[in-house]
């Protein structure tokens, strides 16, 4: 009685095994005769600024050889928007390619409570679990900083990954990984202690040793890789009468001819970004020593703006405002991708993009199916990473977060820092500083980008109650 069965599935197995093929076929293939799926490593930093990157600003005096090489390899995206200015909210966003107010996580967790609570709802669904919906049977793994809730069943390897290594935390000192008196690093769900292991090579290593292992058993893998640097720990993570600096490993001084006794803030921030390129440069060679380089997707972002550019840290330049603002510095982000092959070489893409897509890029990559009872505002980006299209997904994007609403259609954009403020209006096409406020003398366009705004926000309410009320039908069924 189970031949009948067995026989069925093989089939369903062959049908989407050919519709995958055929799909990544219309992206370009590498080699003809290759069966494999794709790879999927999707790399964040914390809080890097749009004009941080030499990729992004020559005038950048950060030294990033490896960063710079894989955008010669890929394409530079120069208007890729964060799905919002905060870590925790950007990150959920991300993982679920819901804008924060439908996934209910707009805003950021903080204290033990915070961290160590639910955070995102355990009703959300994240990339890795959709992959893991994949015929092809992928490995998944995350290491790095979660901030996203760290209660039991909300812990990475409870949401859809095989393995983790990381801070439940936001922010931890780099060296001994403590948050506010609490040590906050995770092997999967177990503490560990690895005192003295610098955060970013810590991270960096654990997920080329899964790579390696998950490469040499055959099976394709899906990486998270969200660094927690630069983001500097705070003074609740710093140990009683211990400077708190920026902080790198001694050998990332080395390429500035500087001390690791640096004091300058700005040099030490440098030295971090740094580390964190040798950690990627790393990384991208132990892809080439798989063989794996050109089967894998690779996309690398900031999870949201600089936070201190007005200290001359950090740059956002040529952009305006910092992290946690609406304005194009807190949202607009540095970004790269690489799929050799498939993403033109040494390339700008323009386009508007955002990282919620990244939901739908892995969902098509893995030949996997979403779920059908959620709307997601992430849209499939592949079209326009392989130059198969230049027009967005996206009409329109939307953004409020801690009172300030947003919202860009085409080459305009509106942006309030609080909702009982009037409308200021830019076009971030002519105006990428967002220095002219036309809203006086464009009020038929204010009003024209304000229907939409309250549309969404209304549409996005009702969407929540309808969820609200089949998830209580199927609970009282």
């Amino acid at each position: 009685m189970q031949r009948p069965h067995i026989k069925f599935n093989s089939i369903v197995l062959v049908l989407l095994g050919a519709c995958f093929l055929s799909s990544i076929s219309s992206y370009g293939r590498q080699s003809p005769n290759s069966t494999s799926p794709p790879n999927i490593l999707i790399i964040t930093v914390d809080n890097v600024g749009y004009g941080d990157f030499s990729f992004m600003n020559e005038a950048s005096p950060i030294l990033t050889p490896n960063l710079n090489k894989l955008a010669k390899q890929g394409a530079i995206l120069t208007d890729f928007y964060t799905g919002s200015p905060t870590c925790t909210a950007s990150r959920a966003s991300l993982l679920t390619g819901r804008i924060p107010q439908r996934n209910k996580l707009d805003y950021q967790l903080g204290g033990l409570a915070g961290n160590y609570g639910i955070g995102l709802p355990q009703t959300e669904i994240i990339i890795p679990k959709v992959v893991k919906n994949s015929p092809y049977d992928y490995q998944t793994g995350a290491f790095g900083k979660w901030n996203i809730g760290f209660a039991p069943g909300s812990r990475p390897t409870e949401r859809g990954f095989d393995e983790f290594l990381g801070i439940a935390s936001g922010n931890v000192d780099h060296f001994s990984h403590v948050y506010a008196g609490r040590h906050d690093l995770y092997h999967n769900t177990t503490s560990i202690n690895r005192h003295g292991e610098y955060s970013t090579d810590l991270f960096a290593n654990a997920a080329i040793d899964f790579i390696n292992e998950k490469t040499n058993k055959k099976k394709p893998w899906m990486v998270y890789l969200p660094f927690d640097a630069p983001h500097h720990p705070g003074d609740r993570n710093i140990a009683p009468g211990e400077e708190n600096i920026w902080k790198a490993p001694d050998y990332a001084f080395k390429p500035y001819g500087l001390s690791p006794d640096e004091k300058d803030p700005k040099k030490r921030f440098n030295v971090i970004v740094t580390a964190i390129d040798m950690a990627v440069g790393r990384l991208m060679d132990s892809l080439d020593e798989l063989g794996i380089a050109d089967n894998t997707f690779v996309f690398f972002y900031s999870d949201n703006g600089a936070f201190y550019p007005y200290l001359d840290i950090q740059s956002n330049a040529p952009l305006s405002g910092a992290g946690v603002t609406l304005w194009e510095g807190g949202i607009r982000v540095p970004a790269l991708v690489r799929w050799p092959g498939k993403v033109k070489a040494n390339s700008t893409i323009n386009t508007r993009l955002w990282s919620l897509d990244l939901m739908q890029a892995a969902a098509n990559l893995s030949a996997a199916e979403l779920p059908q009872d959620r709307y997601y505002d992430g849209k499939n980006p592949l079209p326009v990473l392989t130059g198969k299209t230049s027009h967005s997904p996206h009409a329109s994007m939307f953004f409020k977060y801690n009172g300030q609403e947003a919202l860009i259609w085409g080459d305009y954009k509106i942006l309030r820092e609080s909702n009982s403020e009037p409308w200021k209006l830019f076009n971030i096409t002519e105006d990428i500083s967002e220095s002219k406020d036309l809203a006086e003398t464009r009020p038929d366009l204010v009003k024209k980008l304000e229907e939409p705004f309250k549309l969404t926000d209304a549409e996005i309410k009702s969407d929540l109650e309808r969820e609200k009320s089949n998830l209580m039908h199927n609970n009282l069924n």
